[in-house]
C-alpha cells in the first residue's frame, strides 16, 4: 500500500473556548466536563439525566467493546441523585460533583476486589481506596465502574485472563491499547467524559493514541499513588485537554501514603484553556526516530509532522531530536521487569501461576538464566535513560513526537510484535518519559487511511504539567474539530 499522503490530519479550525451548552434533549452521554458543569449549575439537566445517559451509552456499547468490569448500576444512581439535590442546592462538593468517572481494574475502591486483570488474583474486597479513588468520591464525582485491563498491567493490549477481551471503538478487530484498555475505549466510545488509567511505560498514552482520545502521564509524584513504584504514575484519558485538565485538578491534591509524591502545590489547571499564540517564541523539539523498537508507520510520521508544522506556524521553533534511547536501555528495562516478574509468578500458587496468560508466564519464565550481574546491569539502564532523556530534551521547552510507531493493532495480540522475546518494541517513545519523571500527553491529530485514529505525544520538562498542558491545548486550536465519535454496532 503506498501511504504517502495517506494520514488525514484534521481540517484546521478554531475551537470555542466555551463549548456549547446542552439541554435535556442533547446526548448527554457526549458532554465535556464543562458543560455538565453548566448544565447542573443552570439546572438544564442533572447529574441523574447525566448518569442515565451514560448508562445506557455503556449498556448499548459493552456488548462489542468489554471496556468495563463490576459497573455499578444501582450505585451510580444514588451518587446521581446525592449529587442532585447538592446541586439544587448550589452547594456542589467540587466542580466535578456529579460527573461520571471510571477508576481502572488496579485503581483499589474499598470493598470491591482488585484482580489486576489477572485469573490468578484472589478476588478479596480491598480495605480502603487508593488515593485517586479517595480523592474523587471525595469531590463527588460519581464513580460509577472499573475499566478492564490485562494481566498485572504488563501488556499494551486488552488481553486477559480475568476479564472480557477488550477491543478499539474504531475497528473492534483492533486493540484498544493497554495497560489501561478498558479506559481507552470507554473514553472514546463515550461512557461520560473522565477515565482514570496508570502507566509505567505508556500505558495511558498508548490506549490514547489508538483510541483517539487525550491522555495524561503527569509528572512522577504529581497524582499521589499507592503503592508508588519507579516510573508508574496515575492519570486521566478523556476527549479534550480541559477535561483532563479539571481532572487533575483533583487528582493532584496529595495523600501521605504515596511516599514519591511531590510537595502540595496551588496550581490553576483551568489557566491550560489558552489559544495558539501561546505558542510563539517556544521552542519544542521534533522527535521522530527513538534509536531502536518498531520503524514508525508512515502515517503516524505524517501525522506528526504535519503538528510540527502546525505549531511552527503559530510561532513556535521547531528543532530536530536525535535518537537517545538505546537498545541497550529497552533490552534493560524489559530484562528487569521480566526479573521482577518470574519472582512474583513463583511465588503463587502452582495452579494460580496456570492461571496466568501463558504469554506473561513465557516472558517471566526467560529470565530464568540471568545471574545477579546481569540484573544490575539491566535496572541500570533505567538511570541511564533518565539521564539521555533529561539531558537530549534539556534545550528545548517541549518535544513533540509518536506515542506509539503504529497503528492499533490486532484485538487478540498480547502486543504489535505477538512475541514474548520481543515484547516493548513500541514503547521507545513513551517509556522514556516515566523514567525522566517528565509529563507527557496523547493528543489525537490524525486518522489513517483505514480508519485509525493517530495521537501526538507532547512532554515538556519535570514539574512542568501545566505548561505540556497549555501546548496540548494549543494544539487543539491548531488541528480543528474532534474526531467524531465511532460508529459502533449498537445493542
Amino acid at each position: 500500500m503506498d501511504h504517502r499522503n495517506s494520514s488525514v490530519f484534521m481540517d484546521l479550525g478554531a475551537h470555542s473556548t466555551l463549548p456549547a451548552p446542552l439541554s435535556a434533549g442533547d446526548a448527554l452521554w457526549a458532554a465535556s466536563v464543562l458543560q455538565l458543569r453548566r448544565g447542573y449549575a443552570s439546572g438544564d439537566f442533572t447529574p441523574l439525566d447525566v448518569a442515565h445517559s451514560v448508562l445506557q451509552r455503556a449498556a448499548q456499547c459493552e456488548p462489542a467493546l468489554q471496556a468495563l468490569w463490576r459497573l455499578d448500576t444501582d450505585g451510580a444512581l444514588q451518587k446521581a441523585e446525592h449529587s442532585a439535590q447538592r446541586w439544587r442546592a448550589q452547594k456542589p462538593l467540587s466542580l466535578l460533583d456529579g460527573i461520571p468517572v471510571t477508576l481502572k481494574d488496579n485503581i483499589a475502591t474499598v470493598g470491591e476486589p482488585m484482580p489486576l486483570g489477572t485469573a490468578a488474583t484472589p478476588t478479596l474486597p480491598q480495605l480502603a481506596d487508593a488515593p485517586v479513588a479517595a480523592r474523587l468520591k471525595e469531590a463527588g464525582a460519581v464513580c460509577f465502574a472499573k475499566t478492564t485491563m490485562p494481566d498485572y498491567g504488563m501488556l499494551s493490549s486488552g488481553l486477559s485472563s480475568f476479564h472480557a477481551l477488550a477491543r478499539n471503538p474504531w475497528d473492534t478487530t483492533r486493540t484498544p491499547g493497554g495497560s489501561s484498555s478498558g479506559a481507552g475505549a470507554a473514553a472514546a466510545a463515550g461512557y461520560g467524559p473522565l477515565h482514570i488509567g496508570t502507566d509505567i511505560g505508556g500505558s495511558i498514552r498508548l490506549p490514547a493514541t489508538w483510541c483517539g482520545v487525550v491522555g495524561f502521564k503527569p509528572s512522577l509524584g504529581r497524582v499521589p499513588i499507592d503503592p508508588p513504584y519507579i516510573g508508574r504514575v496515575a492519570g486521566p484519558l478523556a476527549r479534550t485537554v480541559m477535561d483532563v485538565a479539571a481532572a487533575m485538578d483533583i487528582l493532584s491534591q496529595p495523600d501521605a501514603r504515596d511516599s514519591m509524591s511531590l510537595p502540595p502545590q496551588d496550581i490553576d489547571w483551568g489557566a491550560a484553556d489558552v489559544d495558539a499564540s501561546h505558542l510563539r517564541g517556544l521552542r519544542i523539539g521534533l522527535w521522530t526516530e527513538p534509536g531502536c523498537g518498531l520503524d514508525v508507520h508512515p502515517e503516524v510520521l505524517a501525522t506528526v509532522q504535519d503538528a510540527a508544522a502546525r505549531l511552527k506556524s503559530a510561532g513556535a521553533k521547531v528543532v530536530a531530536l536525535r535518537p537517545f534511547f538505546t537498545r541497550a536501555m529497552l533490552d534493560g528495562m524489559d530484562h528487569f521487569w521480566r526479573t521482577r516478574s518470574r519472582i512474583d509468578l513463583a511465588a503463587l500458587p502452582p495452579e494460580a501461576r496456570q492461571r496466568v496468560l501463558p504469554y506473561i508466564r513465557a516472558w517471566a519464565d526467560s529470565s530464568a538464566g540471568m545471574s545477579a550481574d546481569d540484573v544490575y546491569h539491566a535496572f541500570n539502564q533505567f538511570l541511564l535513560t533518565r539521564h539521555a532523556t533529561v539531558r537530549a530534551t534539556a534545550s528545548v521547552d517541549y518535544v513533540v513526537s509518536p506515542v506509539a510507531p503504529v497503528l492499533a493493532f490486532a484485538a487478540d495480540w498480547a502486543s504489535p510484535t505477538n512475541d514474548p522475546l520481543r515484547p516493548l518494541e513500541h514503547i521507545a517513545f513513551t517509556v522514556p518519559f516515566n523514567m525522566s519523571e517528565q509529563p507527557a500527553i496523547s493528543v489525537p491529530c490524525g486518522m489513517s487511511c483505514n480508519g485509525l485514529p493517530i495521537g501526538v505525544q507532547i512532554a515538556g520538562a519535570r514539574f512542568d504539567d501545566l505548561g505540556v498542558l497549555k501546548v496540548a491545548r494549543a494544539l487543539e486550536h491548531l488541528r480543528g474539530p474532534l474526531l467524531a465519535w465511532p460508529k459502533l454496532q449498537l445493542a
